[in-house]
């Protein structure tokens, strides 16, 4: 089987932020994604830029092919303008999170199509469980160091999933984990860590067999949290949750994009990229969701040991001259921003613990930060 990867010649950039529908009073999932696509296409024409969801709960903003951070902010921010007035009419608020704190997964509607109905037909429990948000980052890549980036990049997880976590509340109760979502996605089928392949024609050969045995209709049904994305030539990065400010936003994509353009470069200098046995990235991945910022994350095949703050703080040091080089560097430092303040789940916490446990108080704080 020949799948095309059509690569890119440079490392272009490009983000998928998707949001949940809140009503203005009770803070509640709304399912009025059709109403808001609806009211803002008669307000500014068709949106090729504001896509559909698996839930009527949920809109996703994307932008275009971009060359930078600043300019795939500037995009989110086009779209925003046009979406929040929209929502504002309908009485709904963008909220961005990992999880929503308390609504129950029963009053949720599913996007009509057969895509997602097939999806839910096929997934039962664990599929109508997913009221979960994030962040998609891609980076273009050449078709020959595509897999070795997704594999290596696995040795970044934990500091991408513990500086976006923010979902630490299900079903309204503290799980005590900094991103319960890291965990309810990866029971879908095809979701979860991707196997670390060393070259194109071993994804090839395990796409045939998915497609085969009919695990998958579609290679993009292939729903790992690192994945190669045929189509548009990407390395796509779906560790993060949902995000709720700009800010961090910036600081996220700014991070992905040069961790990528790290790997990218050192392939081209020659070098054998570094890669750790999948328990380890297992186990990392479970630390970062679990433990958050104050994870001890293991770095290497030696089974070496870190507090995952201190090795963010030199991986940043580390990034700073691929961040120069990609008109980012400001963006790369608000990374300490998240750290210092505390990540989202840190923040949502706080806000609970303020109130007495409230958390419609916990939801609006979502809603005002953005």
């Amino acid at each position: 089987m020949v799948i095309d990867f059509s690569g890119s010649p440079r490392p272009t950039l490009g983000v998928e932020w998707e949001f949940a529908l809140v009503d203005h009073t009770t803070r509640d999932l709304v399912n009025a994604a059709s109403e808001l696509f609806d009211l803002v296409t008669a307000k500014h024409g068709p949106q090729p830029q504001l896509h559909k969801e698996l839930l009527l709960n949920t809109v996703e903003l994307v932008t275009g092919i971009c060359e930078n951070t600043d300019q795939a902010i500037a995009e989110l921010v086009d779209l925003l303008a046009k979406v929040v007035p929209a929502a504002t009419e309908l009485g709904v608020d963008l909220f961005s999170a990992g999880t929503h704190p308390f609504a129950a997964w029963s009053d949720q509607l599913i996007t009509p199509g057969k895509r997602y109905e097939e999806l839910m037909a096929r997934t039962q429990w664990w599929g109508q469980q997913m009221l979960i948000w994030g962040v998609h980052v891609h980076v273009g890549v050449r078709p020959d160091q595509v897999m070795p980036i997704v594999s290596s990049l696995l040795n970044w997880y934990p500091h991408l999933q513990a500086l976006s976590a923010s979902s630490p509340v299900w079903a309204g109760h503290d799980t005590g984990y900094a991103s319960n979502r890291a965990m309810m996605f990866q029971q879908l089928p095809t979701a979860g860590l991707p196997f670390q392949f060393d070259t194109w024609p071993e994804f090839e050969a395990y796409a045939e067999d998915l497609l085969t045995t009919g695990v998958i209709d579609e290679v993009d049904e292939i729903r790992w949290d690192v994945r190669p994305a045929p189509r548009t030539g990407t390395v796509e990065v779906r560790i993060c949750d949902g995000v709720s400010t700009l800010w961090e936003m910036r600081a996220l994509v700014a991070l992905t994009h040069c961790l990528v353009v790290d790997l990218s470069e050192r392939l081209d200098a020659g070098e054998k990229l570094p890669t750790m046995p999948p328990w380890h990235v297992q186990e990392n991945k479970w630390r970062a969701a679990r433990y958050g910022l104050d994870a001890w994350i293991i770095l290497d095949a030696a089974s070496n040991e870190r507090l995952l703050r201190d090795d963010l703080a030199d991986l940043l040091l580390r990034l700073e001259p691929v961040a120069e080089r990609l008109g980012c560097a400001e963006d790369l430092v608000l990374v300490n921003e998240i750290t210092r303040l505390g990540a989202s789940y840190q923040r949502q916490r706080a806000v609970a613990e303020a109130t007495g446990g409230d958390l419609l108080a916990v939801v609006e704080s979502i809603v005002r930060e953005l």
